[in-house]
């Protein structure tokens, strides 16, 4: 929603420039004369465009033309030269440019909105987006796909599905005759490897109803996904965990660089109901094993079946991993953390490499009020 309202504007009295959002701006002369114009700013480089008198362009209007000049923009057009072609047929790059200005009110994922137009500007416009939509036929689409079909093949599928989305937009708009024969390109393509399965996860809602069947009765291996669940941590990585990796004091369990898959050191930040975990293993430990969770077998770590079994003995598909997934989209779904932090605790790699200190310190503080409140939650 803009800032500026239709009265706002008939009462504006100049010189003034008033703005609305988004680099919409009413410029009002001396003499009183309206007009719109839009900000934009590629490669550090800011254009001013007009938008037409607002004596002719209405606001909804104007906020309209602003959104296709952005997007526009985006796409490398220029928007002096694409008004200037205004009433031929547009090239692939133009309407792609007017589906995504569209549509991405629509959308409610920001990340969605930029990789949708990042996608085709990265695998389409080099290929086809100065051909005519009329003039794009199968070959020139299947080209463009099997560039990644095999090397990227999600991407390939949603690259395929947003040509077909500006394609079937230039049908609706009377720039093509037909829509694409999609069923030649598909057959011609060659078959794509089997999608990687990912573990079963139980959904986040059905986490806090787990937990209490899960403390219903005591022993090392439930203790042992108790703590992984808390944790947000891989079942590995909890089986092998030994006590000099913890610090009761502090409520911290630092796993070495040499057992995370990332070859990173991990500090994880350990909320009340993970201490008490601790505490209760502590009751079983050995003198002769180090590990925090013993197994039957002289004093090693328990094994991955000893966890999974508890989940198959309750009639669960679910694996131990799988409630990593379920932290996730529970973070994502419910909270206002940001996606680096929740990715940050399931110590994934992360984009921009952030100073070791830095994440020891306001992100670690961060990270301990995030692992807090996942355990409030599976607490009920």
């Amino acid at each position: 929603m803009g800032l500026l309202t239709v009265s706002a504007i008939k009462a504006a009295k100049g010189p003034c420039r008033l703005y609305d959002g988004d680099g919409l701006y009413l410029l009002v002369s001396k003499t009183g004369a309206k007009s719109w114009l839009v900000r934009v700013q590629k490669n550090k480089r800011r254009r001013d465009i007009g938008l037409g008198s607002a004596s002719k362009v209405s606001l909804k209007e104007a906020r309209k033309r602003a959104a296709d000049v952005r997007s526009q923009i985006e796409c490398g057009l220029d928007p002096i030269l694409e008004r200037k072609k205004a009433g031929g047929i547009p090239t692939f790059r133009a309407a792609a440019a007017s589906v995504h200005a569209e549509q991405k009110g629509a959308w409610r994922n920001g990340k969605h909105n930029q990789q949708w137009i990042r996608t085709l500007e990265t695998y389409c416009f080099p290929y086809f987006g100065d051909i005519s939509v009329a003039e794009i036929t199968a070959p020139i689409v299947r080209d463009a796909l099997i560039a990644i079909w095999l090397d990227k093949p999600e991407t390939a599928r949603r690259v395929r599905q947003r040509i077909v989305s500006v394609l079937d937009w230039a049908v609706g708009k009377g720039y093509r005759d037909a829509p694409l024969a999609m069923a030649g390109i598909n057959k011609s393509l060659p078959k794509q490897r089997e999608a990687v399965k990912h573990h079963e996860a139980m959904p986040y809602q059905e986490v806090p109803a787990f937990m209490v069947k899960l403390r219903e009765s005591m022993s090392m291996g439930r203790l042992a996904l108790e703590f992984a669940i808390l944790t947000a941590a891989r079942s590995g990585e909890v089986r092998g965990a030994t006590w000099d990796e913890i610090d009761l004091y502090k409520k911290l369990w630092t796993i070495p660089a040499g057992r995370m898959k990332m070859k990173r050191e991990h500090v994880i930040p350990l909320c009340d109901g993970a201490v008490h975990v601790l505490q209760q293993a502590a009751k079983f430990r050995l003198n002769s094993s180090n590990f925090v969770f013993v197994g039957q077998s002289k004093g090693k770590a328990i094994s991955d079946m000893t966890m999974r079994k508890i989940l198959r003995d309750m009639g669960l598909k679910y694996v131990p991993h799988g409630f990593r997934s379920s932290f996730k989209d529970w973070a994502a779904d419910t909270t206002e953390y940001s996606n680096e932090l929740s990715e940050m605790a399931l110590a994934h790699a992360i984009k921009g490499k952030s100073e070791a200190a830095y994440r020891r310190g306001s992100m670690l503080d961060k990270r301990r009020n995030l692992m807090d409140d996942w355990e409030g939650f599976c607490d009920g």
